[in-house]
């Protein structure tokens, strides 16, 4: 019998078994149902001869069927991905000390042969599947709770299966053989980020894996699959500490509600229930109980990107950095020791002197300093009791707190931030909206401030923090997720995608913040092609980074005389994408307001999806959005209209251009009138 028959035979006596294991599913459910039915029927026949403790039992035994009946519905629904894709890979290994040996078929999720005692398939994340990802033929070991075991890998094997048929099997004496990563990578895109666990690479694996870092940063090129990395990432550590984190201990931060949707099935399709996402806004919004106004990042992107204004840049620059949070402390420190002007008081005719409120107020130095005035006030009245027998009753109390905090320069938090940059001698750094509305970047710095006169409640619920997008958070900004959440955290991103080079991070930035963090750099990008990596390359010229090699037509530069011209260009290149075997088109501009026009004049003729701020989901087909909005997501073929030297010339403009360009994974289109921008001439 020939390999490929025998590896047909054993994928089809696995699904056989796979279907037996399902029908038992469904009987254990339908009779599930029926008890709960039956159970339903006793209690509304007899409510009213049944005593408390008798309906109590019942209700309880009706919650235990209902949440069996769950946990059989999730077995149901993981068999069914197994009959879809059963497993991709296969590892013959000899445990060197036990001379045991093993056929390892790796999958999704865990298969077991209950009447054998045997694992069929093997979850891509237990230990021994290790060996798939990390060794090539010859010696491999992995790692278990009772030790390192060391072995032989005498065949390595690689499947595609799909719809429960075998499309193709390979053996191969490399980690991730360039042939199936190829025939993955040449795909078409889809409208949601995909599960990679068959394409793992060495290095990959090395990060998702990680299990003894405190806080994980990982630092990744524009492709090199870093968000999907976390997710897997993710979906290990629930595999791996099932008894001690779940999936409702787990937060995303993530840039944005598109995004969000993007990658929203990628656990589900690893076994895992989703988790939950939030963004910096909504961060700051739960910390400042949707009491204060402010600037989106997105708004503070788009101003930056149509006004280019130098008083902007140097306020977002300033609250940013360290500095501000050193000024910050001096300013505390200020308040605490020459704001708080002092002076005698009488309390219903009682003396109280200066130096016993200013010692009640140092008293509780370990309170944050708004926090302490309470305290100087039950202070003030045990001492007026202890030694007058005097009682202050509540009205009294009431007038004290007043006569106290008058004392302070302020009670408002609001008000003493307007006052740091009086003190300063910089009140022209703060400069509020209409409504009273901060800008993006007072919001953190503000949050920061309100810390060290309030205090700030920590999140215990986190368990596992993810940030997405690191470079786009300020110092201050990790500053405040470092003491809100004191978790284990995986930090990812790229430092050269930054849409705000005046507010961003670079690596020693966000190490400073968490010490102890391990990083770990992928320089692989697997999206694009090598012709379109290497033209990326040009544009920002500093960035190291290693094109597959894939290789695709060299991207298009297309001169039109004027406006019109491009439009039609546009619909050109539209009309031919119809015609293609490819899913989706990106067309990335600078800004809201280009996209806004550009879709206003192609709506017509073809169906288009516009993406901006209050979009919640991403999907195929035609997309015009911006360079913001489009980071993190892929497209088969993008078009990047309106590239001149008036529109792309700054170095938030370069950021764009290189974010908008690197979306493509097979096709790249720039079309410009008059000169097209330095960025790409250099």
């Amino acid at each position: 019998m020939t390999e490929e028959k025998k590896e047909r035979e054993y994928l089809s006596n696995l699904l056989k078994k796979v279907n037996v294991r399902i029908a038992e599913i469904n009987e254990t459910i339908q009779l599930k149902s029926d008890e709960v039915a039956s159970m339903n029927k006793h209690m509304q026949d007899h409510k009213t001869d049944m005593d408390h403790l008798e309906k109590n039992n019942m209700r309880e035994a009706i919650s235990n069927f209902a949440l069996l009946g769950e946990h059989s519905i999730e077995n149901r629904t993981r068999l069914h991905r197994l009959k879809d894709t059963a497993y991709f890979g296969r590892i013959d290994f000899v445990d060197e000390k036990s001379n045991d040996f093993k056929n390892i078929y790796v999958g999704v999720h865990n298969f077991q042969d209950t009447d054998a005692n045997k694992n069929l398939v093997y979850d891509w994340r237990a230990p021994i599947s290790g060996l798939f990802y990390d060794f090539e033929l010859g010696e491999g070991f992995y790692e278990t709770k009772s030790g390192v075991i060391k072995g032989n890998i005498s065949l390595k094997r690689q499947f595609r299966i799909r719809n429960g048929a075998m499309d193709y099997m390979l053996d191969t004496d490399i980690t991730i053989h360039d042939e199936v990563l190829q025939k993955e990578l040449n795909q078409a895109s889809s409208a949601k980020m995909k599960n990679i666990v068959a394409t793992i690479q060495k290095e990959q694996n090395a990060i998702i894996r990680n299990e003894d870092a405190k806080h994980l940063i990982i630092q990744g090129v524009a492709g090199s699959g870093k968000t999907s990395i976390a997710l897997h990432r993710i979906a290990f550590l629930l595999y791996r500490f099932k008894d001690s984190i779940s999936s409702e201990d787990i937060l995303i931060i993530s840039p944005n509600k598109v995004f969000a949707s993007y990658i929203s099935n990628v656990l589900p399709e690893l076994g895992e229930e989703s988790v939950a996402e939030t963004s910096m806004e909504e961060v700051a919004n739960e910390i400042l109980e949707y009491q204060v106004n402010f600037q989106t990042f997105f708004e503070q992107v788009a101003e930056l990107l149509e006004k280019n204004d130098a008083k902007l840049i140097e306020r977002i620059q300033f609250k940013s950095s360290s500095e501000i949070l050193k000024k910050l402390d001096e300013y505390v420190n200020y308040l605490e020791n020459e704001g708080f002007n002092v002076t005698d008081i009488f309390v219903k005719g009682k003396p109280v002197p200066a130096w016993f409120i200013r010692e009640s107020f140092q008293k509780y130095k370990r309170l944050p300093l708004l926090k302490r005035f309470n305290e100087v006030v039950r202070e003030i009245v045990d001492n007026l009791f202890r030694h007058y027998r005097l009682e202050i009753q509540y009205k009294d109390r009431t007038a004290l707190h007043t006569v106290i905090r008058k004392m302070f320069p302020s009670y408002n938090p609001r008000m003493l931030y307007k006052g740091f940059y009086e003190w300063l001698g910089k009140p022209e750094l703060l400069k509020t909206k209409a409504g009273n509305t901060y800008e993006w970047s007072d919001v953190y710095a503000f949050i920061y401030l309100k810390y060290r006169l309030e205090g700030l409640k920590s999140n215990p619920k986190v368990k596992h923090l993810v940030i997405d997008e690191m470079q786009d958070y300020s110092q201050v900004q990790y500053k405040v997720l470092s003491l809100l959440y004191p978790c284990k955290k995986t930090i990812l991103g790229d430092v050269n995608q930054s849409v705000n080079p005046f507010s961003a991070s670079n690596l020693p930035i966000i190490e400073k913040v968490f010490s102890g963090a391990t990083t770990m750099t992928m320089l692989k990008s697997y999206r694009s092609t090598y012709e379109i990596t290497q033209f990326t390359k040009r544009i920002s010229q500093n960035i190291e980074v290693e094109a597959i090699e894939r290789h695709g037509e060299e991207p298009q530069l297309i001169a039109c005389k004027n406006a019109e011209t491009e439009t039609d260009k546009i619909k050109s290149l539209i009309a031919q994408f119809e015609q293609s075997d490819f899913n989706s088109l990106g067309i990335i501009c600078k800004t809201q307001k280009h996209a806004n026009t550009l879709y206003g004049a192609l709506k017509n003729e073809h169906k288009i999806n516009l993406l901006n701020v209050v979009s919640v989901a991403f999907g195929s087909g035609i997309v015009i959005t911006t360079a913001h909005l489009a980071k993190g997501l892929e497209f088969d073929k993008v078009i990047v209209p309106f590239c001149t030297e008036k529109i792309y010339q700054t170095e938030p403009d370069k950021q764009m251009l290189y974010v908008a360009c690197t979306r493509a994974m097979h096709k790249l289109y720039i079309t410009h009138t008059g000169k097209i921008s330095p960025l790409i001439s250099a």
